[in-house]
């Protein structure tokens, strides 16, 4: 049976393997704080197996979030000379293989349905091929490396050390905003344990009038919009919004269908994602990696349709979710 924790284990290999590249990267003057921020994800992923197993205590792990956040606040890490194609060579190539560029990238989602829906049946001796419960992430981390294998061979690549050397340099592009959607999404859990989203909801209910149904739909969405622009993951801002409102409001006092009121609230904390920096893997990073000269450029842009996405949404869950 294949677990899910192997695919982990790749991942965190994977860091590791880059981290040492960046040590020894004398092109960058921050080589030692970049290598071990990254080093101490790599480590972390595979560490983590033995604490959901309750083999090993989690605090190592909290401490090593606390140092990235030190290396990463404090601008211990930065960005190598890239050991990559040049410029021209990637246009001449993309000029070469056209729209052939798009198989690698769709063959991770292919082979994750292929294995969320017909290998998830399958069984070798006595034993499902994939572990039960984890097909979709295992079919991910299947999908990633068969893609990798399809690009090389396309590519007519045979050193490992190619692709290797370009995800490092993706991840100095990208730096520590690339884990900010993680970091925000256990925000979001710590605050619905805190009870962030009882006293939101105590709020509310004193505020909103008395049996007005649209008033509570528009604070929902509305909310679930504010929240998610300041959480950066709506993820993060599902938990504190549907138990002040969601739930015992909307669902519980106007028997919304649930469902549709929960699955309408996601898309209206959707709209918050297009418009927030702190979306990072949505709207920074991307800026990053094109180069553009306005970082904040695809958020300017995606402003008009997040606030026409956010009415509809309101409207929908208005006319269908009751």
């Amino acid at each position: 049976m294949i677990k899910a924790e192997w695919f982990y284990w790749l991942v965190g290999l994977s860091f590791l393997v880059m981290a040492s590249q960046m040590v020894t990267d004398r092109s960058n003057p921050k080589r030692y704080g970049t290598g071990a921020f990254w080093g101490l994800i790599g480590a972390g992923f595979i560490y983590s197996s033995w604490v959901v197993t309750k083999q090993a205590p989690a605090e190592p792990l909290g401490a090593a979030v606390l140092v990235m956040a030190c290396l990463a606040g404090f601008g211990f890490t930065g960005r190598g000379t890239p050991r990559t194609t040049t410029p021209e060579q990637r246009t001449a190539s993309a000029a070469k293989l056209g729209n052939k560029l798009f198989v690698p990238a769709l063959t991770i989602p292919a082979v994750a349905m292929a294995c969320a829906i017909g290998v998830k049946h399958l069984s070798f001796g006595g034993e499902p091929v994939l572990q039960e419960g984890s097909e979709t992430i295992l079919g991910l981390g299947i999908g990633a490396v068969v893609a990798l294998v399809v690009g090389m061979i396309m590519l007519r690549e045979k050193r490992i050390s190619v692709p290797v050397q370009s995800g490092r340099s993706m991840l100095e592009a990208m730096g520590w905003a690339m884990l900010l959607p993680q970091m925000l999404a256990t925000l979001g859990a710590i605050f619905q344990v805190s009870g962030v989203g009882d006293q939101v909801g105590k709020i509310a209910t004193s505020v909103l009038p008395e049996d007005s149904l649209y008033i509570a739909v528009v604070v929902y969405c509305v909310g679930m919009f504010v929240f998610t622009m300041i959480m950066g993951n709506a993820f993060a801002a599902f938990p504190v919004m549907t138990a002040a409102v969601g739930w015992p409001v909307l669902i519980g006092h106007f028997d919304g269908n649930p469902a549709a009121v929960l699955a309408i609230g996601m898309l209206a904390g959707f709209c918050g994602t297009l418009v927030t920096p702190m979306a990072a893997n949505f709207n920074i990073v991307p800026a990053a990696l094109l180069e553009l000269k306005d970082q904040y450029g695809p958020i300017k842009a995606q402003l008009p349709t997040a606030g026409v996405l956010l009415g509809c949404n309101i409207l929908i869950m208005a006319l269908f979710a009751f």
